[in-house]
């Protein structure tokens, strides 16, 4: 696997769409991985404070020892995410794209996976992947993905600060 647009292209992935241009309806609606992609030359400038909201009372905001210590140099992938169909069936990667975009623009999140991203000075500028699969393969496959990540550059993308693993703890 190769973690770059043309490498992700080549396993499914679709969009590529920049988060300040995002529309949402464009984006299936079925479970899936999606990715966050810095465009080429991207130099990171991490802000004193997230524009992400507040989780459980907790600020998102990373010091900016963390986040430099958390970027990854000459990767393009910084954020590989899953988007399940939730308890009520009715979740995907469409709504959990669109919560994620919210998240950075400071409304209350579910959850806060990904968060390192809104402290980028050009978040905006970021691109957004998806590659639909069955959610019964959703566990695996972010578990793979991260795995091939970290032994290609020897750590997780930029802003997963969680490694995935499959439920049997692989």
């Amino acid at each position: 696997m190769q973690f770059t647009r043309k490498g992700l292209k080549a396993e499914g992935f679709a969009g590529f769409r920049p988060i300040q241009d995002l529309e949402t309806m464009r984006i299936p609606q079925g479970t899936g991985l999606f990715t966050v992609v810095a465009p080429e030359g991207f130099q990171p400038r991490f802000l004193a404070k997230s524009t992400a909201g507040v989780f459980k009372k907790k600020e998102p905001s990373l010091p900016a020892a963390a986040l430099t210590a958390e970027w990854v140099d000459g990767a393009a992938v910084l954020y590989i995410g899953k988007a399940g169909p939730g308890s009520q069936g009715n979740r995907g990667l469409r709504r959990q794209i669109q919560e994620f975009v919210d998240f950075g623009q400071g409304k209350p999140p579910g959850h806060w996976d990904g968060r390192a991203i809104w402290q980028l000075a050009d978040a905006g500028s970021l691109a957004v992947a998806w590659k639909e699969l069955p959610a019964e393969q959703l566990n695996s496959a972010e578990a793979a993905y991260h795995s091939a990540f970290v032994a290609e550059f020897g750590r997780l993308p930029f802003a997963n600060l969680v490694q995935a693993r499959t439920r049997s703890g692989a």
